[in-house]
């Protein structure tokens, strides 16, 4: 039985001894470490391989497989130089077994050709292909063996670690080994104690293995090792890192969860004028609406500040939650703002806000970069005096121009779509005492309410949102009738057209979406404006408009507004219109190209029609021959409009990094875990969080630096 050791101090000191300790690092080449983020010990430690070769035993040549990689040892039989297009050297290998390998170099030096005489015994690695005669083996890693050399074979499969710019995998390997040589035992090198570990269970319930163990075996495997689970990720020794990777991270969000709490906020408890909206709806809410209205205004009703993720599909009615919870801050007296990442998205809400809440008497402003001289002195104005009490906008209304009278609710839609300084700068607005992200711990803040439209994963919730409370509109309004789906090959376009025709000559309105605005050489797909074109001539009669981002945005607005009022039958347009779009009489979306793009975006371009009542179609056209992973996500999207489920499906073939953006930082970014494939281990991961924060807070922090260390989180914003 393990018992829960404190490490000792000068032994867990060994983990932050810098690298020029090690024989071989000089000053240059931690240089180039350290700005890959590798400074100490510790960090080689973590630098875990991305796969495996096996040269602990040799395969004859006659048993290779194509696509299967080996080692074998054999004699050059012949050597072959080339010049034909480009020098290229080919070395004929055999071993006896009645089969030849074939070792082809593109780039070779003068001194390599002449280890490769007749008779020379060499011992290589590579993945054999199909060649012009037999297989053959491209650029194979190779030695030359001496005939009175005994060439063991290795008792251990090679790592092969990610490449690092400005250091060769070799000396990569070796400074790495070298560390490991220093790794401690288990009692300085665990941070998780005992008891809590000898309680953990990896998922199938075998005990988890020893952080020491687990290094062990993933930088140095034996040859008795199964590759194949260590090629996939699922190896007890990568599941037991990755639990301690996942609960690092997910204690890092609860601790900047905590460390917000801390901050007091105003208490916003009056209904009234949210009641009033309420019988004022030509609508009555959904019951998943009135579930979230209710969680929103139990957490703005308490001292603390709400941090709450509001997660629905495409058309769920995520702007009346909002609506309401504006209305609980303006009852008290207070300022709610909402802000949109794209000025499409903002006018859109900006014009439901001012149809729901203008007739309650409440001023509802508006920012953003378009408003400007007189209109946005006076905008401005309204904000600082009170005056507006419901302000909507852009990343305009986070710039040192812009002061809030006084701010009680920050609501951010989109929220993925926005980096971590915009929205602590939009919640700094309404800090009693603002002093930049790091703000003192007596602050008054802004409650916060974040809103995206693209379904999040439980599992990614679960992890990258930890720090926020999740709130889930998983219901439409009754009369949204569900998309038909189609998947078309674009052979079939002709036929597509007259589709189109048909549609239009009976009143309805239809979009055709081109995922470029001009011509490319390099990617096969239909420019917007190629399209649009071809379009106008190919349906004469038909009202063509054309909207792409590099319009200016009175443009865009223009005829956005005119398709909206009927005036366009048919809009052509790039992935511009994938938010903020409302359209009710559009019952029929072409999708062009639509095995370029992921999932989430093409569940958000359909959710642009079926708004109605009407039947609506979406047509997915796409551009043979489709990938493995094209044809997976075009038959997600025929066989269901359910975004949670096709979220899960994103999960599964993209992975976390594209879900949450490019400027999410951290998540997509773990050395071993995967979110998808680690989803298993997310129980035990808050089991042990919990735990940890309660019982041990100063491992909890060391655990974080560990795996994390200083890197900024974006959710805390």
């Amino acid at each position: 039985m393990r018992r829960n050791v404190r490490p000792a101090p000068a032994l867990a000191a060994v983990g932050d001894t810098p690298l020029t300790a090690l024989p071989g690092c000089g000053p240059r080449v931690a240089e180039k470490l350290a700005a890959r983020g590798l400074h100490c010990l510790q960090d080689l430690w973590l630098q875990l391989p991305r796969q495996y070769e096996d040269r602990t035993r040799l395969t004859r040549i006659a048993d290779l497989q194509p696509g299967v990689a080996a080692q074998v040892e054999g004699r050059v039989e012949a050597v072959e130089r080339g010049f034909r297009y480009r020098p290229v050297l080919r070395v004929a290998l055999d071993d006896g077994s009645r089969a030849t390998l074939v070792l082809r170099f593109f780039h070779f030096r003068a001194a390599q050709v002449a280890q490769f005489v007749p008779g020379a015994r060499l011992r290589c690695y590579g993945t054999p292909r199909p060649g012009q005669n037999g297989l053959e083996i491209v650029h194979p890693s190779y030695r030359v063996i001496g005939d009175d050399e005994a060439a063991d074979l290795g008792d251990a499969l090679d790592p092969v670690y990610p490449a690092l710019e400005g250091i060769g995998a070799a000396s990569l390997r070796r400074l790495i080994g070298l560390a490991l040589d220093r790794l401690p035992d288990d009692s300085a090198l665990e941070l998780v104690p005992g008891d809590l570990r000898d309680a953990a269970r990896l998922p199938d319930g075998s005990m988890l293995p020893s952080l020491r163990e687990a290094l062990v075996a993933v930088h140095r495997p034996g040859r008795d090792q199964d590759v194949s689970l260590l090629l996939a990720g699922t190896h007890p020794a990568q599941r037991r890192l990755a639990l301690e990777e996942l609960l690092a991270h997910h204690l890092s969000l609860r601790r900047q969860r905590i460390a917000q709490q801390a901050h007091a906020a105003p208490v916003l408890d009056r209904f009234e004028l949210a009641d009033r909206l309420q019988r004022a709806l030509p609508f009555d809410l959904t019951a998943a609406q009135g579930r979230v209205f209710d969680q929103v205004a139990a957490d703005v009703g308490q001292p603390t500040p709400m941090l709450r993720l509001v997660q629905g599909d495409v058309g769920s009615g995520k702007t009346v939650v909002a609506a309401l919870a504006a209305l609980l801050a303006v009852a008290s007296n207070r300022q709610a703002a909402l802000m949109a990442p794209t000025e499409l998205l903002a006018e859109q809400h900006l014009a439901n806000l001012r149809a729901w809440l203008e007739p309650l008497g409440v001023r509802v402003a508006w920012l953003a970069g378009k408003v400007t001289g007189r209109a946005r002195r006076q905008a401005l104005e309204a904000v600082a005096s009170g005056e507006a009490q419901v302000v909507v906008g852009t990343h305009a209304l986070m710039q040192a121009g812009v002061a809030f009278h006084d701010l009680a609710l920050a609501i951010v839609d989109e929220q993925h779509r926005f980096g971590v300084h915009q929205r602590l700068a939009l919640r700094d607005k309404g800090a009693v005492a603002p002093g930049g992200p790091g703000l003192p711990g007596d602050a008054i803040v802004p409650h916060q309410l974040v809103m995206t439209a693209t379904p999040i994963p439980r599992t990614l919730a679960m992890s990258a949102y930890a720090d926020l409370d999740v709130s889930a509109i998983d219901e439409l309004p009754p009369g949204r009738t569900p998309v038909q789906t189609v998947v078309l090959n674009a052979g079939r376009r002709p036929a597509l057209v007259e589709r189109i025709r048909e549609a239009c000559a009976e009143g309805r309105q239809a979009y055709w979406v081109c995922t470029l605005i001009d011509d490319s050489d390099e990617v096969v797909a239909q420019a917007a404006q190629t399209t649009f074109e071809e379009l106008g001539t190919q349906l004469p009669g038909v009202r063509v408009g054309l909207v792409h981002g590099r319009l200016k945005a009175a443009e865009k607005q223009a005829t956005m507004a005119a398709f909206k009022r009927g005036e366009i039958d048919l809009l052509v347009a790039t992935t511009v219109i994938e938010v903020g779009v409302d359209v009710p009489n559009a019952s029929l979306m072409v999708i062009e190209n639509a095995e370029r793009l992921g999932l989430a975006q093409l569940h958000q371009l359909r959710g642009r029609v079926g708004r109605g009542r009407e039947a609506s179609t979406c047509v997915l056209v796409y551009q043979a021959p489709l990938s493995a992973t094209a044809r997976a996500r075009l038959e997600t999207m025929r066989e269901t409009c359910d975004g949670f489920l096709i979220a899960e499906k994103d999960l599964e073939l993209r992975g976390p990094g594209e879900l949450l953006g490019t400027r999410q930082t951290g998540v997509a970014g773990f050395r071993v875990a995967d979110l998808a494939r680690d989803a298993d281990l997310l129980p035990q991961v808050h089991a042990l969080a919990g735990r940890l924060l309660a019982d041990h807070p100063a491992i909890a922090e060391r655990i974080v630096q560990r795996w994390v260390g200083g890197a900024a989180r974006y959710a805390s914003a």
